[in-house]
């Protein structure tokens, strides 16, 4: 049984979109590397090409309320799924409302790999730079631990965030501490590179 098409941007129509919600630069240079990382890890997980699509326009439009949630205090995974849903891209837009926390349903199958590779990879780039995941979940933490409960959530998460990152590895070849060397090394033809700075 043949899966149905689903509606996806291209990614002049994501960077159309980047545009027209005014997405500040540092964002856009955050979610073109997180776009990079998610696609070395979909290609090198084999993931189908229709996963690889979806991931990438997820990647660069994961943060695309943000830049607007500075002002309105909104939660922008909630407000960006809502967005691109609204735009007519449903499935685009249920990974962008999974890249801080993944939704599980039950078991840990029933969250899409495009899902989690978006999750994983945001949680890889802190601002345009590949650190290693302690590094991005301590300045998450720093940043957005105010009060002990955001402490504890915080903490989760990390928990969370090293337990997907052990999955996604035990099926790949290399260590998370190779994602910045190989994605140096490219070129790899789905992997764009990095945008230059103006």
């Amino acid at each position: 049984m043949r899966a149905e098409p689903i509606a996806i941007p291209s990614e002049p129509e994501c960077r159309r979109l980047i545009a027209d919600m005014g997405m500040l630069e540092h964002i856009v240079a955050h979610s073109q590397q997180v776009c990079r990382v998610a696609l070395l890890l979909a290609s090198r997980l084999e993931l189908p090409r229709r996963d690889r699509e979806l991931i990438r326009a997820a990647a660069l439009l994961h943060d695309i309320t943000k830049t607007r949630s500075f002002r309105t205090g909104e939660d922008h995974a909630e407000t960006g799924e809502c967005l691109i849903r609204e735009l007519g891209y449903p499935e685009v837009a249920a990974v962008v409302g999974q890249h801080v926390r993944l939704r599980r349903t039950g078991r840990p199958s029933a969250v899409p790999a495009a899902a989690e590779v978006v999750n994983y990879a945001d949680k890889r780039v802190l601002h345009d730079r590949i650190v290693p995941l302690a590094e991005r979940m301590g300045y998450i933490l720093a940043r957005y631990g105010a009060t002990p409960e955001r402490k504890r959530w915080i903490m989760g998460l990390r928990e969370r965030s090293e337990k997907l990152e052990a999955r996604l590895f035990s099926r790949l070849p290399f260590a998370p501490a190779d994602v910045s060397r190989l994605l140096a090394e490219g070129p790899h033809p789905e992997v764009p590179t990095p945008a230059r700075p103006r």
